[in-house]
């Protein structure tokens, strides 16, 4: 398996769908895998669609960390409940999901840094994880060989890495083994309504009648959404990470300060990242939600660089169709896996910082680099809801770059909600209607 998933990758599911199921998963990521996973060991029919590959887009393409620490303290019992799925998961498929609980360690480079860590030390404690400052000492004794600039540190030992590449398509290997019907290159290109209600879905290969759909479309999903009638102030932006040659090894696991991030491989390199700079392309959508983004853009505006147009057929680019007939190509099916070019500069930059950090490795060779376009919110939280406006239509989006450990249990919440049953968490903070309610956003302290 290369990293990431790409349109050279062999189709796994060809399909054909079939003509009818009880539930529709629109989008072939870690959410959807992971729904209809939950989904079929349920007893319910499920078809998931994918527009191109399992794993095609930032399920494959993000940093592999599986983690509680410094998440929305909303987020944080689904994420508990989630790491307890992966652990059952590790069972099931042994080493080859990469899974390890090797601990995340965010790392201080100022006084202030220390401080926000403190801050959120409660919601740790909350919820019994075993986070913990650590000091600057014990902060090098965990990084062998490093430089020891930090000031100190904030610490969960009981977190986890992955493989993304690897572990998202053999979840859906074992969603098909439950009993989904899993088909790529198979875009939904609207819904199927009768009665005011979701009847189906219409994809390129023909209708599927079904009672409910999940859609867990990622970047994609305002641009469907949009199609038939619903807003959703989702944007993209775009993450670039790298792939180093194998390396002695300085951390276990999965680590950060405010310049680069680095997680240990399972192949002995480290998969390695500018840890605060991120892409955008300016679009239509960025016109049209710009108000509401207003406080995200304050608290993050030095670790964004503009971009003037996103390229043809992204989401959001000028040129992306906002309207189409089902019976007609869509934008989905005419880009099936957004493969953005990295930001190569700031890759540099992260090298640059891991050689400081670590200066008796110096420069680490690439093996190579990609970028992702990250699902993000105004307030950095996902969508996990019912559509009041589409009876029948749950919303799974915009996890903003904290999808892949929280899936599995994202997953087991949203196939709860789709079944009619108690989901078990607060889903409060996750209602699509805070976008129109009248409530002011919260941006939670998550790190």
């Amino acid at each position: 398996m290369t990293f990431p998933i790409s349109t050279s990758s062999p189709i796994r599911y060809p399909g054909p769908p079939p003509s009818a199921c009880d539930v529709v998963v629109i989008g072939g990521g870690v959410i959807g895998v992971m729904t209809a996973w939950f989904l079929a060991e349920r007893g319910l029919r499920v078809t998931l669609c994918e527009k191109g590959r399992i794993a095609g887009e930032q399920s494959s393409r993000n940093w592999g960390w599986v983690r509680q620490q410094g998440r929305d303290p909303a987020e944080l019992p689904i994420m508990v409940e989630s790491l307890r799925i992966w652990e059952r998961l590790a069972q099931e498929f042994g080493d080859a999901l990469g899974f390890r609980r090797t601990g995340v360690l965010y790392l201080a480079d100022t006084e202030a840094d220390l401080a926000s860590f403190e801050a959120w030390l409660p919601h740790a404690q909350a919820h019994g994880l075993d986070t913990r400052m650590l000091g600057r000492a014990e902060v090098a004794e965990r990084l062998e060989g490093s430089a020891g600039r930090w000031h100190g540190g904030l610490w969960t030992p009981s977190d986890a890495r992955a493989e993304p590449w690897v572990a998202v398509p053999l979840l859906a290997e074992g969603a098909v083994a439950r009993g989904a019907v899993i088909v790529e290159n198979c875009a939904v290109r609207a819904l199927d309504r009768q009665g005011g209600r979701v009847a189906g879905v219409i994809t390129e290969a023909g209708r599927i009648a079904c009672d409910q759909v999940v859609l867990a479309g990622g970047a994609w999903s305002s641009l469907l959404l949009r199609a038939e009638g619903v807003a959703l102030p989702q944007l993209a932006v775009l993450a670039s990470v790298a792939a180093t040659e194998p390396l002695p090894e300085v951390f276990p696991g999965a680590a950060a300060d405010g310049r680069f991030a680095f997680r240990r491989r399972a192949d002995g390199g480290y998969s390695l990242a500018a840890s605060a700079r991120h892409g955008f392309y300016v679009g239509p959508d960025a016109f049209r939600h710009a108000r509401t983004f207003v406080p995200l853009l304050r608290k993050d505006w030095r670790s964004t660089r503009l971009r003037p147009t996103a390229p043809r057929g992204f989401p959001d680019a000028w040129g992306t169709p906002r309207g189409w007939a089902p019976d007609e190509a869509s934008p989905f099916e005419r880009m099936r896996i957004l493969d953005p070019s990295p930001d190569h500069a700031a890759l540099a930059g992260a090298q640059d910082a891991f050689a400081a950090a670590f200066p008796s490795l110096g420069r680490p060779q690439l093996r190579t680099t990609w970028a992702g376009m990250i699902d993000t919110m105004p307030d950095v939280v996902p969508v996990i809801d019912r559509v009041a406006a589409l009876p029948g239509l749950v919303l799974a989006t915009g996890f903003s770059g904290h999808g892949f450990g929280i899936g599995p249990g994202a997953g087991r919440v949203v196939a709860s909600l789709v079944a009619g049953d108690a989901p078990g968490h607060d889903l409060q903070r996750f209602r699509l209607s805070r976008f129109s309610d009248g409530s002011p956003l919260e941006l939670g302290p998550s790190l």
